[in-house]
């Protein structure tokens, strides 16, 4: 986590997401970069006939001008310390597109957003750009609500199908956990489609956490019908400071990364939620 990238609209999730990257940064003795996607809509004229018109280079000096000062506004209510090198960006692009030119760029190893469910960052995090995001993003991803103090940050839950072919992500997930110095739940949904006896499970996650080393850990095994609302039932339960989600391509949980699955729970979830696809290309 010693380059992190914040996407930034203003917002107040926006903010939220600052904040904490700015927390992530002091402990790693890392860098962050705020980026402003402005996106230059195609306005219509019709004196003499529908035409499209482009906004001139004033305009477009105007808004990055507003979106400086507003940045500075925005580092004055969250200070960082001066060890903390913070650059920002204004990119002239899609939100998207710009996410992964400036992580790509940069080299950036995090990416932390806001989200608040049904406003600020709304549109990365729910339907079709969610899925975008996790799927194609080649680095882990905090979707956050209100920012976390960072020594809050104790109690991890991990789902898993507990397969033994997760090198990559148990690799991430464990450096996660490192750098928090925290408790990982693993936790195993029962579905009337995927169903093990307590035994089974039991086996299976204890052969889990010994085939990659895991330390400092809890077994968990939930039955519900549905791995979402199981997985919402369990961080209710735990009041979990964390939420990891991995997928492998379309191998292994990578369902709970689509459809409505991610959707219901980013809205759902007041923690902290890290992403990382280990098969985004």
């Amino acid at each position: 986590m010693k380059r992190i990238l914040v996407p930034c609209d203003f917002s107040a999730s926006a903010r939220q997401a600052y904040k904490f990257a700015v927390e992530l940064a002091t402990a790693a003795e890392g860098e962050i970069f705020v980026m402003h996607a402005i996106t230059f809509p195609v306005i219509y004229e019709t004196t003499f006939g529908v035409q499209p018109y482009q906004l001139n280079e004033e305009e477009v000096r105007k808004m990055v001008d507003n979106a400086k000062e507003t940045f500075e506004r925005m580092k004055l209510a969250h200070p960082a310390p001066s060890s903390v090198p913070i650059s920002f960006y204004t990119v002239h692009d899609y939100l998207l597109p710009a996410i992964r030119s400036v992580a790509s760029q940069k080299n950036v190893d995090l990416i932390v957003m806001g989200t608040s469910g049904s406003s600020g960052l709304e549109e990365v995090f729910v339907g079709s750009n969610t899925e975008k995001v996790v799927r194609f993003a080649t680095i882990p991803v905090i979707a956050i609500r209100p920012a976390p103090f960072f020594s809050s940050l104790r109690n991890i839950v991990f789902p898993n199908t507990m397969e033994l072919n997760q090198t990559e992500l148990m690799l991430r997930v464990k450096g996660l956990q490192k750098f928090f110095n925290a408790t990982l739940h693993l936790l195993m949904i029962n579905t009337p489609t995927r169903f093990l006896r307590d035994h089974e499970a039991n086996e299976a996650m204890e052969a889990f956490a010994s085939h990659y080393q895991l330390e400092n850990y809890t077994i968990n095994f939930r039955n519900n019908p549905h791995e979402r609302e199981g997985i919402l039932d369990f961080v209710t339960e735990t009041k979990a400071d964390m939420l990891a989600m991995g997928t492998h391509g379309r191998r292994g949980i990578a369902h709970l990364f689509f459809d409505s699955i991610t959707e219901a729970v980013v809205n759902r979830v007041a923690c902290p939620i890290w992403t990382y696809s280990s098969g985004a290309k």
